[in-house]
């Protein structure tokens, strides 16, 4: 048969129909899926909704369009609350990834006897309820605390004050309870991470001389690019969503400085009676943290792919 025969008689063939069996493995995505509709997107679409209209979670609403989202952009203490977010992400962050990198450094490098005991206490936080990590800090920064305690102990005492009382220190104190809690979670995700590196990688880095600040700039932290993208976008979110550790300490004072979003939801839904401007800030929320965890992944992967790309 010729070329020409062979490509016709190809075409000619009918395409074989699918039958239910190409489709089953569908089956098994169906429960997870049906889950993830009725209790994630079906809420948040009925979430976008309320926000335009003007509803107390009683009566009729009425429809107010875009006003409850005019309304966030022009007040300014809802605006600050997006603020105080933002500046906790530095704490929720930047500086759990730090101290994770830095504890990953010492961890990974020299490995003795008990060190899952150490792994054990720096992941402690992220197995107590954030409810009793905000109370126990509560107490921690009072003005009869362990903390104002121990500044007086060590000739300090003018730096006690009620931490979370004060309108200077009282975001920088809630921050830094984020601290505490994310920096054990960013310190796993990087020595799973440290796990996977070729040990061959730190014996040429070793011939070479390299010293253990070297050897970590050089090896470790170029091949933590996955977990690092994962723990900033883990811990961002825990920032700009954050409400346990914020209500049960300082409940959003004193006046609005450790005031955030979430909180402000709760408050103006629960008790104000402003759903529809409750709901307008959560959509907001919503879009600002899927924009930052878009940008964090996209930076990732573009990193990723100029590494490939070299020779």
């Amino acid at each position: 048969m010729t070329r020409l025969g062979k490509r016709s008689a190809s075409r000619t063939v009918p395409r074989r129909a699918r039958s239910w069996r190409d489709y089953r493995g569908y089956v098994y995505v169906l429960p997870a899926l049906a889950v993830y509709l009725a209790f994630a997107v079906l809420p948040a679409l009925h979430t976008a909704y309320l926000s335009l209209f003007e509803w107390d979670g009683v009566t009729l609403g009425s429809w107010v369009g875009l006003d409850n989202y005019r309304e966030v952009f022009a007040d300014p203490a809802l605006r600050g609350s997006v603020v105080n977010a933002l500046v906790l992400v530095v704490f929720f962050a930047f500086l759990p990834i730090l101290a994770g990198l830095a504890m990953t450094g010492l961890l990974a490098r020299h490995r003795r006897r008990g060190m899952g005991v150490y792994r054990l206490l720096f992941m402690l936080p992220q197995v107590v309820p954030l409810v009793a990590v905000g109370v126990t800090w509560r107490w921690l920064y009072g003005d009869d605390g362990l903390i104002n305690e121990t500044l007086g102990g060590i000739g300090l005492g003018s730096w006690a004050r009620a931490w979370l009382g004060d309108f200077d220190w009282a975001l920088v104190a809630v921050g830094l309870v984020g601290t505490w809690v994310l920096s054990g979670l960013c310190m796993m995700l990087f020595l799973s991470g440290v796990q996977k590196i070729d040990p061959q990688l730190y014996e040429a880095a070793r011939l070479d001389g390299a010293g253990p600040v070297r050897e970590f700039v050089s090896v470790t932290l170029p091949q933590l690019r996955g977990e690092l993208a994962v723990a900033l976008t883990v811990t961002t979110v825990a920032a700009l969503a954050s409400f346990d550790i914020v209500y049960v300490t300082t409940g959003g004072g004193p006046g609005e400085e450790t005031t955030v979003p979430g909180l402000l939801v709760y408050r103006l839904a629960f008790s104000d009676g402003k759903v529809g401007l409750a709901s307008a800030l959560g959509v907001l929320l919503s879009l600002l943290i899927l924009v930052i965890v878009y940008i964090v992944n996209r930076l990732a992967r573009q990193q990723e792919s100029a590494e490939g790309s070299r020779p």
